[in-house]
């Protein structure tokens, strides 16, 4: 950890008052938890970054209460729309004891498999994302105000959980972004001695905890790949960015798929990948590493065709300003896999940019059959499993995007 944590009175009670310009309270009002720094018009008081303030409505009216970041874009990130709720040790305790709970109604606490147990937004703790993977925890923490209540949190987690070690993962850009200083590593226990391994769909799969992507494995797609297993009886198949494996291993362990192809960029991912085909006895697998996109020209170049074709790129838009190329390559991608599929073969086409919603995703496809000349009928519009819910007043949350598609 970094500095010594203030006192609890320091982080619970409201330092200061934060008032929006007019016609900006909208939503806020509809419990939206980013005041971006764009409709604060004035900060009275002097709040120290990660204090607790209060939003207040241009004509006077409190609204909601908060964490403070003046380094951030998001100037206020909002836990609570009461006004007599302090954001004390017992509040934080109180999310994360109700995340927990909700994961254990979903059936998703078996020790020998994964789970999401905190998503930020979603569970009312914006900035904090906690994965389970076996008997370790996975932790991001993409917020100061939740960075200076770090060790607390840890704490609670701790005693909730009982995990053999708790490690932190950093999200890339997010420290230099909101001025975090937390790095990477152990936070209590002890680090596992190599891949931890769990179950999936009933396969076997190691994820590595302390550099893998993300935290260690896509357990949004859980689901998904589950569903795209049952179109793949005997179906030749192509797994873009294939990570670990995860659509491409289900596909022939579930699916019973003929054959399958994974790609993707990463050495480590594709060692990882080829491992867990062995760990799972799975002879018709194998993985490539290759540039994906030059993978799919020489793919096509050389004629080949595959019943099912399953695109799961990493996020393209990490930002609003970055919207317009992300679509452009998501676009380019998509046109580029349809040279791959037959007439009447399956594309499973994937984005985890938060930005590109599922009318932006079904739009760009358009253009994609339009400038094929191809038809593609959208069979599945699926996101994320369960343990990543969404928010129904941060639209945010629903940022994954599955689509099942045939194409003629």
């Amino acid at each position: 950890m970094s500095s010594p944590e203030p006192s609890t009175e320091q982080l619970a009670a409201a330092t200061a008052q934060v008032w929006l310009k007019p016609r900006k309270a909208g939503p806020f009002v509809g419990r939206h938890p980013w005041v971006l720094d764009t409709a604060v018009a004035r900060v009275e008081g002097e709040p120290a970054d990660g204090d607790v303030v209060d939003l207040i409505a241009d004509r006077g009216d409190w609204l909601a209460r908060g964490l403070y970041n003046s380094s951030s874009k998001i100037r206020v990130r909002l836990y609570t729309w009461r006004a007599d709720e302090a954001l004390d040790d017992a509040f934080w305790r109180r999310q994360l004891e109700a995340a927990v709970a909700l994961r254990h109604r979903l059936g998703l606490d078996d020790p020998s498999g994964a789970a999401r147990l905190v998503f930020s937004e979603a569970d009312g703790l914006s900035g904090l994302v906690v994965d389970r993977y076996g008997e370790w925890l996975s932790v991001q923490i993409n917020s100061l105000g939740l960075e200076r209540r770090s060790e607390s949190l840890v704490a609670v987690l701790d005693e909730l959980l009982r995990p053999r070690g708790i490690v932190l993962r950093s999200e890339k850009g997010v420290a230099r972004r909101e001025g975090l200083s937390l790095r990477d590593g152990l936070l209590r226990g002890a680090l596992p001695d190599g891949p931890i391994f769990i179950s999936e769909n009933g396969l076997r799969f190691g994820v590595d905890l302390v550099t893998g992507h993300k935290t260690g494995f896509y357990l949004d797609q859980r689901d998904n790949r589950r569903a795209v297993a049952a179109l793949a009886r005997d179906a030749r198949v192509l797994d873009l960015f294939c990570y670990s494996g995860g659509f491409g291993l289900t596909a022939a362990a579930l699916g019973g798929a003929r054959e399958v192809l994974g790609i993707d960029t990463s050495d480590k991912a594709i060692a990882l990948a080829r491992a867990n085909a062995e760990l799972n006895g799975l002879n018709q697998v194998r993985f490539e590493q290759s540039d994906v996109f030059a993978a799919i020209d020489q793919l096509a170049a050389a004629g080949e065709k595959f019943d099912l074709v399953v695109l799961d790129p990493p996020k393209f838009a990490q930002g609003r300003e970055s919207l317009d190329d992300a679509l452009r390559a998501y676009h380019r991608l998509n046109r580029r896999a349809l040279d791959l599929v037959p007439p009447g073969g399956i594309l499973v086409t994937c984005s985890c940019s938060g930005h590109v919603s599922r009318d932006d995703f079904l739009i760009l496809l358009a253009g994609v059959a339009q400038k094929s000349g191809r038809e593609i009928q959208v069979l599945e519009s699926r996101g994320a499993a369960p343990d990543h819910p969404t928010s129904v007043t941060c639209l945010q949350t629903q940022y994954l995007k599955c689509l099942i598609c045939r194409v003629v």
